[in-house]
């Protein structure tokens, strides 16, 4: 059963504000993610999507304001920051797999070296992560050896081997051709229906509308609506979000 959704929030942010030299990327960003929610982000290229997801492990720095995970401020860097980066989980829209290392290898790898796990018991829990994400038999292939969709789903299970307490995904599905990105789509909404907390920027209008618990419009490094998605697509609020989903609906 999915664990009851809304409850205390998990990840913060609040006035966070970056530039990248006279760009002005985030804006006054405030946004609240309770424990068990799956917020969307969705917006127009540029509109600071991408560093919003990063800057919630900081991969990306923030000038100004203050992001906390459950209830603590991120750490600047060092071993509160690892411990922080093993909470959070993390999926790029490039897999990131350690091309010289096996499935198995690169699902194992963090759990046996961050979390000390026994590495039979890592390899065990790997399996059963691999089978949920549908790779199952893939485990002594490298990853030039898989199609991308199955290379994005072993991404997702490395993440999940770390048991984090989120997930940030960073537009999973833009590099995959059409035919895989419903694979790895599947993942995901089985994640959001598990309880996962996850922020998930996205194209995937299908899988807002149906996955999301919120969906959170941005353009011009601020956030315009946040929004159920029944109500933002439904009736948008603003001409910006107007002018977007008549774009990428009827494309």
């Amino acid at each position: 059963m999915p664990i009851s959704r809304h409850a205390e929030p998990l990840i913060v942010l609040a006035g966070v504000n970056k530039h990248f030299g006279g760009q002005h990327v985030l804006r006054d960003v405030d946004l609240t993610v309770h424990r068990g929610e799956v917020v969307v982000v969705i917006g127009p290229s540029g509109a600071g999507k991408s560093t919003l997801c990063r800057a919630v492990n900081r991969l990306e720095t923030i000038d100004s304001g203050t992001i906390t995970v459950d209830g603590q401020p991120l750490p600047d860097d060092g071993h509160e920051l690892a411990r922080l980066r093993a909470q959070i989980g993390m999926v790029f829209q490039s897999f990131n797999l350690f091309a010289h290392r096996t499935v198995l290898e690169n699902v194992t790898l963090a759990p046996r070296r961050i979390r000390g796990h026994h590495p039979a018991d890592a390899e065990r829990e790997a399996r059963e992560l691999l089978d949920r994400v549908g790779v199952v038999g893939h485990d002594d292939k490298y990853p030039r050896q898989l199609s991308g969709g199955q290379q994005q789903r072993v991404a997702i299970a490395r993440a999940l081997a770390m048991s984090p307490k989120a997930m940030l995904f960073d537009e999973p599905t833009s590099a995959l051709d059409p035919e895989m990105i419903n694979e790895v789509l599947a993942v995901m909404k089985q994640l959001a229906e598990e309880g996962m907390t996850m922020i998930v920027v996205t194209h995937e209008m299908g899988f807002a509308r149906s996955a999301a618990d919120r969906v959170v419009f941005m353009a011009d490094g601020r956030i315009v609506e946040d929004r159920p998605p029944g109500e933002f697509f439904a009736a948008p609020h603003s001409e910006r979000a107007r002018a977007f989903l008549a774009k990428v609906l009827h494309h």
